[in-house]
């Protein structure tokens, strides 16, 4: 061998001998976090819907993990994402319980907390919001960077201009060699609004393709437009997320690559996104993990929250959670799952699931919430209403607030005009103070048995089995049920402060998110 072949060789064994040393050096999974913007559990491709693709979606699935129970405590777009990132459920995060507040600095994020062991963090579209983060009175990044440099045409003027994946290729060309990668995928679909017919038109739909539709929404063709719209956005999204995949593969780096893909809450449609019944909280959750997950493909039925994300990835990337200096984590740790080593005692934390809310969208006098709090399980769902004088979804003569500007909205809103009350009593009418549902037979919330004696036996556990839980993790309305605490934390959006106050006095308030009709002026 000659004395350059020799070199050569011994060049290439002390190159791999580095690679792998630097390799074994920083065993830490990369992670890439994916998550829609107001996406309901059934809409994917692989949960049986056949009127939305998500091959992206179903491919994680199948090579990972698809949960069929995994729920939000909140479903609202701002304490859903506080919750991922806290570890805790809204109820325990003060101001963080409610939508557009401001962050309280003393909680820190869990990518906060890999980037100060070395991970390079970043994101691309949406990340914790709405709502003000500081900290010191600096803008704090909850999630990292944001790269938003590239941009590509929507295929409607209504999705976002951000080339996600452009920006993640970015991201990762940014990237030092030698550290592993947290990065948040967080897409603006299908939040609204939608261009009407974009589905049929350019996603070449057909109504006919619906095979589900709630009965909580009117059987029309305008709704079924409605719907498919906001399926094209999903597929919009998926198609991004299957490039990042793609990619990660080619480069290799698929298999020692984390990838969580689930969504911040229900649809935009009335009686789901920022409601509490099981339909509203439910969300699609798979996970993909090479290696770190044993016998890739299982689906699993037991409950898990969005709290559980916080240590599970923390778990992953290694960080002992006494270490993290993050406040106490309610949400327990995945990892059985993950080594398909599930145990009875895994199996008694993940048997139900506790849902609430605090103040969402405003438009209530004094800027007042609808507070709830609720427990799920396969069998019932029991809501507790804690003032149900007020209006569930917002006051009607501003608007419905809390729920968004819509067709389908409009067509249930004229419905009522016309006296036809049905849909529009379940999407915004006055609730009872207290709420029992039969899922088995009554998966939608249609039919209230809180007050039927022979479920009586039933209601009583579950109030019991959530007052008793809400207690441990010590929720101020276990302490006073109408404690005005949450209420009282500062508004963040300037715009719509003390909005019932100064609608009221004839002051025209950008109010963007709802559409001018939704207005009930002659409302009691």
């Amino acid at each position: 061998m000659s004395r350059k072949n020799l070199y050569c060789l011994l060049s290439l064994v002390v190159i791999s001998f580095l690679s792998c040393n630097t390799q074994n050096k920083d065993s830490r999974p990369n992670i890439l976090f994916v998550i829609a913007d107001d996406q309901s559990f059934s809409h994917t491709s692989f949960s049986g819907s056949r009127w939305v693709e998500t091959p992206a979606f179903d491919r994680v699935a199948k090579e990972g993990l698809y949960f069929t129970n995994a729920y939000t405590p909140n479903a609202k777009c701002a304490p859903s994402r506080a919750i991922i990132l806290t570890g805790r459920n809204s109820w325990q995060l003060e101001a963080a319980a409610n939508h557009w507040p401001f962050f309280p600095e003393k909680y820190q994020t869990f990518p906060e907390v890999l980037a100060n062991i070395g991970y390079f963090i970043g994101r691309t579209g949406k990340g914790w919001a709405p709502g003000i983060a500081k900290k010191n009175g600096k803008p704090r990044e909850l999630v990292g960077p944001n790269y938003i440099s590239h941009q590509i045409s929507p295929p409607t003027k209504e999705i976002s201009k951000n080339n996600y994946f452009k920006n993640f290729l970015h991201f990762l060309e940014d990237k030092p060699d030698e550290k592993p990668f947290f990065f948040w995928f967080g897409a603006h679909e299908p939040h609204r609004n939608y261009s009407y017919g974009s589905g049929v038109a350019i996603g070449k739909k057909e109504t006919a393709m619906l095979n589900t539709i709630p009965p909580i929404f009117p059987l029309t063709e305008t709704v079924k437009n409605d719907l498919l719209d906001y399926a094209f956005e999903i597929e919009h999204f998926d198609q991004q997320l299957n490039k990042m995949l793609d990619h990660l593969e080619t480069t290799g780096m698929l298999e020692n690559t984390l990838v969580i893909v689930t969504s911040d809450n229900g649809m935009p449609f009335p009686r789901v996104k920022g409601q509490v019944y099981p339909y509203d909280h439910h969300l699609p959750l798979a996970i993909r993990w090479g290696e770190g997950i044993k016998k890739p493909g299982r689906v699993i039925d037991q409950f898990v929250s969005f709290a559980d994300i916080a240590p599970s990835i923390l778990s992953a990337a290694q960080v002992a959670l006494e270490e993290s200096n993050m406040q106490p984590i309610e949400g327990k740790n995945w990892q059985d799952y993950f080594n398909n080593s599930f145990s009875t005692a895994t199996s008694a934390q993940h048997q139900f699931i506790l849902i609430g809310k605090e103040r969402h969208d405003v438009g209530r006098e004094n800027d007042g919430g609808y507070p709830v709090r609720g427990i799920v399980t396969k069998e019932y769902a029991y809501i507790i209403n804690f003032e149900p004088t007020r209006w569930p979804a917002g006051n009607p003569e501003t608007g419905y607030l809390n729920t968004d500007g819509s067709p389908t909205k409009t067509e249930i809103l004229n419905r009522n005009r016309k006296q036809d009350s049905t849909l529009w009593k379940l999407a915004f009418g006055k609730r009872s103070a207290e709420e029992l549902y039969d899922l088995k037979i009554d998966p939608y919330c249609l039919n209230n048995l809180a007050n039927v004696n022979s479920f009586n036996e039933i209601k009583e556990e579950l109030k019991n089995k959530l007052i008793k839980n809400l207690t441990v993790q010590k929720d101020p309305r276990m302490t006073d049920p109408h404690t005005p605490i949450f209420d009282s934390y500062p508004y963040a959006d300037k715009n719509t402060q003390n909005f019932h106050e100064r609608w009221s006095r004839g002051e025209k308030i950008n109010t963007g998110w709802v559409n001018p009709t939704d207005f009930e002026k002659n409302a009691k």
